[in-house]
């Protein structure tokens, strides 16, 4: 998995009703735009390091369902 700053991830729900989670990509902490990332929760702004899972998926250019 590669990001660059202003991606966003997405993580799908691991129950069901749960929503996906997204959130922007605001720093690469890996070498070559590997993990860890550094990202800014939509919705609720919290801010987290993140090691993404195989439940992890990366969307270029902007947020999910935007056009960069």
């Amino acid at each position: 998995m590669h990001a660059r700053v202003g991606d966003h991830i997405v993580i799908k729900g691991h129950a069901v009703g749960e929503h996906d989670r997204d959130g922007e990509v605001i720093e690469i902490r890996g070498p070559g735009g590997e993990p860890p990332y550094v990202v800014r929760w939509t919705g609720s702004e919290a801010v987290t390091v993140v090691y993404p899972g195989p439940d992890a998926a990366i969307v270029h250019g902007g947020a999910p369902g935007r056009t960069p």
